[in-house]
């Protein structure tokens, strides 16, 4: 897990501001992110830590922690996290907050409680949160978000589904920005196990990208990689469709390969 926890938090750096507005109730007006990298003896640095100002003026530092796992020692990592930003910022406000994105149900404190402390900081668990509070704003990061979130009971392909159809409206007009956010979407949905192939439903979505202004634009543009993509999607999709039904005759990727014309490294990700 370590690896996508790693490339988790970096997307979830990248969309600091949609995680405080929409989580913790911050209206941010500026938002300065800080090194936290420690000199000591252990690599250990916050996840996200950044110098802030909301809509009323108000300045402080923003401390993020994200945590797709349950750790018992959690409350004290915060702590001294809390400890060494307020020795390099000794005169500043800093708020705490630890978001939980694993598949387990929450288990860690809030905070600690003892006869020689009472520290406590903010705890956001996204199995809690309905996804109606993301998929209904207007930005493609709290849409990505909301594969994170509480489903109401609705069932996880028809999620998949509206994500994407939802993140193809906003980025419509970027076919880069488009894929970019569509693989972010399925590097968070690796923190739930979702059993649904997020790629595969992107490509077999009915959405007419033809009519989309970005692949009009494209087109008029001569741009081949727009073009290829227009003509060879049918096709790559059929083949991938057929690859499937033959691993399941228990023939081997070589002959595969011949017959459906994919790479070998794209037929062994269908095994896996």
């Amino acid at each position: 897990m370590g690896k996508q926890d790693v490339i988790s938090k970096s997307i979830l750096k990248r969309i600091f501001v949609d995680v405080a507005t929409y989580l913790f109730g911050l209206k941010l007006h500026d938002v300065q992110l800080i090194d936290t990298e420690q000199q000591r003896i252990e690599d250990r640095r916050a996840d996200l830590v950044a110098k802030v100002q909301d809509e009323a003026g108000n300045k402080f530092i923003l401390h993020i922690e994200i945590q797709n796992q349950n750790q018992r020692i959690m409350p004290i990592r915060m702590l001294r996290y809390l400890t060494d930003i307020q020795l390099n910022h000794p005169d500043e406000k800093v708020f705490q907050y630890l978001l939980y994105i694993g598949q387990e149900k929450l288990t860690m404190g809030s905070g600690i409680q003892s006869q020689q402390l009472d520290y406590q900081y903010a705890v956001i668990d996204m199995h809690t949160i309905d996804y109606h509070d993301f998929i209904t704003q207007s930005t493609p990061d709290a849409i990505v978000m909301a594969i994170l979130c509480d489903f109401k009971g609705v069932p996880e392909k028809q999620i998949v589904h509206e994500l994407l159809n939802k993140l193809l409206h906003l980025t419509q007009r970027s076919s880069s920005e488009q894929r970019e956010y569509i693989s972010m979407l399925e590097i968070l949905a690796n923190n739930r196990s979702l059993d649904i192939d997020i790629q595969q439903e992107f490509e077999m979505l009915n959405l007419e990208i033809e009519q989309l202004p970005s692949y009009r634009i494209g087109m008029k543009r001569g741009e081949s990689e727009g073009e290829l993509r227009g003509e060879k999607r049918g096709e790559k999709i059929k083949a991938i469709l057929i690859a499937k039904k033959l691993l399941g005759t228990g023939m081997s990727i070589e002959q595969i390969a011949e017959i459906t014309e994919l790479p070998l490294n794209e037929l062994e990700a269908l095994i896996h």
